[in-house]
């Protein structure tokens, strides 16, 4: 993965609701963790960059493609971004099976270039026995594989990652987290991950964006943030 492949630029200002959003920051991480706590921002960045809202100012680019320049009248629609977003509660559609769940992806495809082959997917991931099987049967860690599936099925140009891991067991953080190390090594793609879990953030992450107060306080590896 060249830097150029993983660059992200983001700078975002958002008065709403007497909280003020302002922040800015760049990364080349394969894996960079939005860190602070409940309320601080994180989320209405991560949505902005996915292009579910839209910022009062600001410019987003990700992979040397501008998404979002509000001085140049510039937004690309979300179906368009080629971003996957997994979702906190992993939003499957109940109705379909799991396989169809995941062949949903295909549909935000780009069309050049090479996508992840679906059965490459589902092997890394661990879910082939779970394909006809329906949402509700799923425990929590098996819908996180499946909504991992579908995202990396709509070949993006980055992952997003809204507090994954929030509500499970310690055995299925650490189920989790090992899939998260493996989509990061093996498929390649850039990572965003909201998190206000300190060991979340020291295992996973390579770069730091720490959020406060609707504002960025530091930047840096874990332990230029944290100390050791």
């Amino acid at each position: 993965m060249t830097g150029e492949e993983a660059a992200l630029s983001v700078s975002v200002f958002q008065r709403r609701n007497g909280f003020t959003l302002d922040v800015a920051f760049e990364s080349d991480s394969p894996l960079t963790a939005l860190f602070g706590p409940s309320g601080s921002g994180k989320t209405s960045v991560l949505n902005m960059i996915a292009g579910v809202s839209r910022p009062e100012r600001g410019r987003i680019v990700v992979a040397g493609h501008v998404l979002t320049d509000t001085a140049k009248r510039i937004f690309v629609p979300p179906h368009r971004r080629r971003i996957g977003f997994v979702f906190q509660d992993a939003q499957l559609f109940p109705h379909l099976t799991v396989e169809q769940n995941i062949k949903f992806g295909r549909w935000f495809r780009r069309a050049e270039g090479h996508a992840l082959p679906l059965d490459v997917i589902i092997e890394v991931l661990g879910i082939g026995h779970l394909l006809k099987r329906r949402p509700a049967t799923l425990s929590g860690g098996e819908k996180h594989r499946v909504a991992l599936a579908r995202a990396l099925l709509s070949s993006p140009r980055i992952l997003l990652m809204d507090e994954p891991l929030a509500g499970l067991d310690d055995a299925r953080r650490m189920e989790i987290m090992n899939l998260i190390e493996r989509v990061r090594d093996e498929f390649a793609v850039p990572i965003v991950f909201v998190t206000h879990n300190l060991e979340e953030v020291r295992r996973l992450a390579s770069r730091v964006i720490r959020i406060v107060d609707g504002h960025v306080v530091a930047t840096g590896s874990p332990s230029d943030v944290f100390g050791t």
